[in-house]
């Protein structure tokens, strides 16, 4: 359900608003009676799973770079 509400409104109520754009409600921010921001709820991340790379990095990974190696990369 879509609903606008003024920004004065907004203020005083912003907490139930909240609840409100969570439970699923879409509020149209307005100033004036004129819109000018709509709340929303955000999408919630998505698990990650971690390790997903295969292999490993050797001892010499952390090894330091030769000059010629840092030069390069200046």
């Amino acid at each position: 359900m879509t609903r606008v509400v003024n920004v004065h409104e907004a203020k005083t109520h912003l907490s139930r608003l909240l609840d409100d754009v969570a439970a699923g409600d879409e509020i149209v921010l307005a100033k004036s009676g004129k819109p000018y921001a709509r709340l929303v709820p955000l999408d919630q991340p998505s698990e990650r799973p971690l390790g997903f790379v295969t292999g490993r990095v050797g001892d010499e990974f952390f090894e330091p770079l030769d000059d010629d190696e840092l030069r390069g990369w200046e």
